[in-house]
């Protein structure tokens, strides 16, 4: 190290990494861009490593910018705890901040099962951010998001890393409103060719599968909808439009929530869960008792690393 190591530049050098880009933390921090850039340079003289390189519009973290953020982060984020533990010994109940990106296709009560592990921390302050996945990776990269849940694994890219933690599966079976689960079980699964049927986009990672179904039983699939977003999906066969196929791990949830029955399974799909981190052992205690409660239900997977560029 070249000279002394400066608290106030790995702040600066902190804000832009979370940013994604030194215009970006400038409009955060009210600075000019060249100063916040000049104090990140600075923190890489001292260093003696470069933190951050150019990519597009933006800046990308190094091999070394990634060690450095893994230890701001828990720099700052102690920092910022503070006030919150002077109110918990003054009797005010402090925050917890929980930043949680979902991918847009995996079914929300999914994601309520998951996260429902952590929903009873005191002072829970959670934040869901929905999108497509790549973009989910993109902020889980540059540290926006303390987590990704999904139902595929980060595939292996040039650039940050990231890891897969996995968090369990379930078996896929049908569901409909009464009038139309009764015609479905009549000559299931055969029958459902005279069924109308909703199901997930072309982009969810199950949908491949629940095709290939249908292709195995030899049934042409009357499909009268296709949906992002499960939630939604759920809404319209609430409605009467067509049966859909979802997770039985939430079944109870399902039939109370949206007043449909179940109809029968799809042997041989499951639906696989994953949580995605910037962290091989995870430190967020949250995200820590969420991956742990997932225990022995989680798939096994192998420990490595998915790599993604923003």
């Amino acid at each position: 190290m070249s000279q002394s190591f400066s608290y106030r530049h790995l702040y600066y050098f902190w804000v832009v990494a979370k940013e994604g880009g030194i215009s970006r933390a400038a409009e955060r921090l009210g600075m000019a861009v060249q100063t916040v850039s000049a104090q990140v340079r600075e923190l890489e003289r001292s260093l003696g490593v470069q933190l951050l390189r150019p990519q597009g519009r933006g800046v990308v973290l190094t091999e070394a910018g990634q060690r450095a953020m893994q230890q701001a982060e828990v720099i700052f984020e102690l920092g910022e705890a503070l006030p919150d533990l002077l109110r918990t010994r003054s009797g005010t109940q402090p925050s917890v901040r929980l930043a949680l990106g979902v991918s847009d296709t995996l079914p929300k009560l999914v994601v309520r099962h998951l996260v429902q592990p952590v929903l009873d921390t005191p002072g829970l302050r959670l934040l869901c951010h929905e999108q497509h996945f790549e973009d989910l990776l993109g902020n889980l990269a540059v540290h926006k998001l303390d987590l990704v849940l999904a139902d595929r694994p980060a595939p292996p890219r040039a650039g940050l890393t990231v890891f897969n933690h996995a968090m369990g599966s379930s078996g896929l079976a049908w569901y409909g409103v009464a009038g139309l689960a009764l015609r479905a079980k009549k000559k299931f699964p055969l029958g459902l060719a005279d069924i109308p049927v909703l199901l997930p986009a072309s982009n969810a990672e199950v949908r491949p599968h629940i095709d290939h179904w249908f292709a195995r039983l030899g049934i042409p699939p009357r499909t009268v909808g296709e949906f992002e977003d499960s939630a939604l999906l759920k809404i319209f066969a609430a409605g009467g439009m067509g049966i859909f196929p979802a997770p039985e791990l939430v079944e109870q949830q399902l039939l109370a929530q949206y007043g449909v029955r179940r109809i029968g399974p799809l042997e041989g799909v499951v639906e696989r869960f994953y949580c995605i981190s910037t962290e091989r052992r995870v430190v967020h205690p949250l995200v820590r008792r969420m991956v742990e409660k997932a225990g022995s239900a989680a798939i096994p997977l192998a420990d490595r690393a998915a790599t993604y560029r923003e």
